[in-house]
């Protein structure tokens, strides 16, 4: 559809249409997500539609379930490595007899751009037309030109990051490479399992990590230069760019002998809950200042419940949709770092929120004043387009367009990269149509604000 999310009125929604025309084909920088590295490392064929579309993707994991499906219909391995469907043709029919579930939702728009504009499909998904759209896509997936690295370029991607845990050897992206293939996929350091001590293993990650380093890491010091060697590494593996996801966004700034203290503490497994906190709070702050030292761009994604279903959880493990939003206080939990290292234009902190209501109330606010501080777009359960237009109708009078980031997709699912994409663009270009049908920004600034949220804000704030 050619005005598809574009403004209703004809004055709106033909300003919208030229703002697009000048950013519907510029490439795609994709500067956070959770694509596999070993999909462009290796360049094999994906297996099969099931496995490219379905299992990657817990926004269809959580609807589905909340229907009565069973997450062993669908391939998800149980941790018993008990039974589960191994037909992906089967697994492939379950989710198109469900397909009517996401009517309306953002994954229908994800879902229907990937059928139609990658793969060819013309018939609507559902159970009846399920085995000729396996069909269709089975046989694009044994062509060439639907390689990772092929459909890499066909998407016009720029440049693509991955996340990668402070343990990961990152041997998928030395493959890249030394590949020599010039698709530019970099890394993005993700320490959580070396700083929340309330992650199962800790201790054991913790010896790990000085394995990996060489350094002391049962000392507070040699635990900070082993972070420091990583981040080094991944920088060395195209990094430009750190990530947090913890419960809340607290920070704090304690003294150098407190810190160690409750590191050691930590370290014997003897931290109260509000203690751990105060521990992933103190290394937020210290990730900062090594993001000072070292360029690294830092990512805070808070205030996810993790896992909230409990059976879920022991029976399939992490990642299987029950992650759910909580409130976050960000002026009084981001005090600490900001007080310390805000005001230094070497630092970008990135803040991205699932408390929609944090927008107005906090988070403009703070982005608008300190220097180091700036706003993720539209995150997981508001990136739609009633949360891209929410978010940006919320922050723009305060915080500006030049406090964010443009956009970024942070997903696992491939296909859905240029679908998420046009979709923000879509929606960035509407909102700044209704500016301009109000008076409230000439046509020719509109015009050089949809480029740079398209573009120019992404590769600028992470240093692409």
């Amino acid at each position: 559809m050619k005005d598809r999310l574009f403004p209703q009125d004809q004055q709106t929604r033909d300003i919208a249409r030229e703002l697009y025309s000048h950013v519907v084909e510029l490439p795609i920088i994709s500067p956070h997500g959770h694509t596999d590295p070993n999909w462009f490392a290796s360049n094999t064929a994906f297996a099969n539609p099931a496995e490219l579309l379905v299992t990657p993707d817990h926004y269809l994991f959580r609807m589905l379930y909340s229907q009565g499906v069973r997450l062993e219909d669908l391939g998800i391995s149980r941790l018993d490595s008990g039974e589960i469907e191994t037909d992906p043709r089967k697994i492939w029919r379950t989710f198109a007899s469900h397909y009517f579930l996401f009517r309306a939702t953002p994954t229908a728009l994800w879902i229907d751009h990937s059928l139609q504009e990658v793969f060819g499909v013309s018939d609507p998904l559902n159970a009846k037309t399920a085995d000729a759209v396996y069909d269709r896509i089975d046989g694009c997936l044994k062509s060439p030109e639907f390689r990772p690295r092929a459909l890499f370029e066909h998407f016009n991607i720029e440049v693509l990051a991955t996340t990668e845990g402070a343990l990961d050897p990152l041997e998928a992206h030395k493959n890249i490479q030394a590949s020599g293939w010039g698709g530019r996929v970099i890394t993005t350091y993700r320490p959580d399992t070396v700083i929340d001590p309330e992650t199962p293993g800790f201790a054991e990650n913790i010896a790990r990590f000085g394995e990996m380093t060489g350094e002391d890491t049962s000392s507070w010091r040699g635990y900070l230069q082993a972070h420091r060697k990583r981040r080094a590494e991944f920088k060395a593996h195209g990094a430009t760019a750190t990530d947090h996801g913890h419960p809340t966004a607290r920070t704090e700034d304690l003294s150098r002998s407190d810190a160690a203290e409750i590191f050691d503490r930590a370290l014997a497994g003897r931290l109260s809950p509000e203690e751990a906190d105060l521990f992933r709070g103190q290394m937020l702050t210290e990730m900062a200042r090594m993001s000072i030292d070292d360029g690294l761009v830092m990512q805070l994604h808070p205030g996810s419940v993790r896992n909230h279903n409990a059976a879920v959880f022991s029976t399939f493990g992490r990642d299987k949709g029950f992650d759910i939003p909580r409130r976050t206080d960000f002026a009084n939990d981001l005090r600490p770092l900001l007080n310390a290292v805000g005001d230094d234009p070497r630092l970008t902190l990135i803040v991205f929120t699932l408390d929609e209501t944090a927008y107005g109330r906090e988070l403009a606010p703070l982005a608008g004043a300190y220097p180091a501080l700036r706003l993720g777009p539209a995150w997981w359960f508001f990136d739609s387009p009633e949360g891209m237009r929410r978010f940006r109708e919320i922050t723009t009078e305060t915080a500006g367009f030049y406090n964010t980031v443009g956009f970024n997709d942070d997903t696992r699912a491939f296909c859905s990269i240029p679908a998420r994409h046009d979709v923000a663009r879509r929606v960035d270009c509407s909102y700044l149509a209704s500016l301009v049908a109000t008076g409230r920004l000439s046509e020719a600034d509109a015009s050089e604000v949809a480029i740079d949220l398209t573009y120019r804000l992404a590769k600028q704030a992470y240093r692409l």
